[in-house]
């Protein structure tokens, strides 16, 4: 936490700098002095750039430390000479937290000694064969193949972290942005929708009686999600670096196939058209603002479109702006009428994010860049996109395809759709 704080001390001392530099910008100012001064801001938020990259690592790294502490603490110790008390007939004959992770943690160095061993069972103990063909029942994704060809269910450990860097590599994805509803199976989801926002109540006279002529009845609508599927080409890993004791395969795995299953996802939840494919947000979404400019955005735009979705939806903890990282460096440099800049950085002492106008953003690179006809800033609720996850990403195993290589894949299924119009509006270039 300490090494946290140091880094928001320096970035808070960054942004003074680079503020200093715009306000140093007035009308007399030569132009060669004005170059001179937005190169210098330019610099600085390249620097802040990087920084916040850091401080988004030392905050994952922290968690994963803290997380890591709590299951250790959980943890029974076990050996040789632990004892196994037997469950009468009344008793619950679900496992304990501490029997569960000791399955999990079992199944996962099996099926990582038969990665070190290029695939090939017939190294393994009787045990450990015995564990891969029985599989971990927490954890029902079935990997390409037949056992005997080298395709087991993958841990759930490793499943686990392909999500988490999932997240890292597109906020569309992340529960704690959009709406996630996660179904054991594919098929068509039907949802309900409802629009009551123009009925109202009304004058009641002295001994009337009420209206009874339909017009109070609600109207529901219908939304479907389905289920699309991702797949990733496949990642050939050398046997040696499998054997190689100090090479972290999960690690290796869990990085290129997440990010290359991050990037597809968070693409298709962004500008997905909605045909045969996620209808992504930047498409769902309705208009709340045309901006004067082909690539540039006024202070007044921002504002114009925060107004353009109902209050109803700006208090909304999941309200917020979404834009790329390019856009964003353009906003930065926006003021008010007063001459205070529409940015303001937040306080990690206080858990509080940096805002726009109040609210919080997040930075989506496939949000398209400011030009021509694009939609380049959304804001609005993102908890009414909804994000439908069919069970846990899956990946496959093959030994003879490729040997003396091993070859993985990945595969993902998922669908998203922007169940209320309403609630997220876009601003579109001229």
């Amino acid at each position: 936490m300490a090494r946290l704080i140091q880094l928001h001390e320096q970035r808070g001392r960054l942004v003074t700098q680079a503020r200093e530099a715009l306000d140093a910008i007035t009308n007399n100012t030569d132009d060669a002095r004005t170059a001179e001064l937005e190169g210098r801001h330019d610099t600085i938020m390249g620097e802040l750039d990087k920084l916040d990259a850091q401080i988004k690592r030392e905050a994952r790294q922290a968690q994963l430390e803290t997380e890591e502490d709590e299951r250790r603490s959980r943890q029974r110790p076990t050996g040789p000479d632990a004892e196994t008390r037997a469950r009468d007939g009344n008793e619950d004959d679900r496992p304990t937290n501490e029997e569960a992770e000791r399955a999990q943690t079992e199944y996962r160095d099996a099926f990582f000694a038969m990665l070190a061993e290029g695939g090939d069972v017939s190294t393994l103990s009787a045990e450990q064969r015995t564990l891969l063909r029985r599989g971990y029942v927490e954890n029902r994704t079935q990997t390409v193949g037949t056992p005997a060809a080298g395709g087991y269910t993958v841990p759930r450990t490793l499943a686990n972290r392909i999500i988490e860097v999932m997240k890292d590599w597109g906020p569309m994805y992340d529960p704690g942005i959009t709406d996630e509803m996660t179904t054991s199976g594919g098929n068509p989801y039907d949802l309900p929708t409802n629009d009551d926002t123009g009925n109202s109540a009304g004058d009641l006279a002295e001994a009337a009686d009420l209206t009874d002529d339909g017009s109070g009845d609600l109207i529901f609508g219908q939304a479907t999600i389905s289920a699309y599927v991702s797949a990733t080409p496949w990642l050939k890993i050398s046997f040696e670096l499998l054997q190689d004791s100090q090479f972290n395969v999960e690690q290796f795995i869990a990085r290129k196939l997440g990010e290359r299953l991050g990037r597809r996802a968070n693409a298709k939840l962004t500008v997905g058209t909605g045909v045969s494919q996620p209808q992504g947000i930047v498409v769902g979404s309705a208009q709340g603002k045309i901006a004067a400019a082909v690539a540039a955005i006024a202070a007044d735009e921002l504002i114009e479109l925060q107004h353009s979705v109902n209050q109803a939806y700006r208090r909304s903890p999941s309200c917020r702006w979404m834009f790329a990282d390019t856009t964003l460096a353009a906003i930065r440099k926006l003021k008010d009428g007063q001459g205070n800049y529409l940015w303001q950085m937040g306080d990690v002492r206080a858990n509080a994010p940096d805002v726009i106008l109040g609210k919080r953003y997040e930075v989506n690179d496939d949000v398209p860049v400011m030009a021509t006809g694009n939609r380049s800033v959304l804001f609005g609720d993102f908890s009414r996109y909804t994000v439908r996850k069919v069970g846990s990403p899956l990946i496959g195993t093959v030994r003879e395809r490729f040997w003396p290589k091993v070859g993985m894949a990945g595969l993902a299924r998922y669908d998203g759709r922007l169940l209320d119009a309403n609630a997220v509006k876009h601003l579109k270039q001229a």
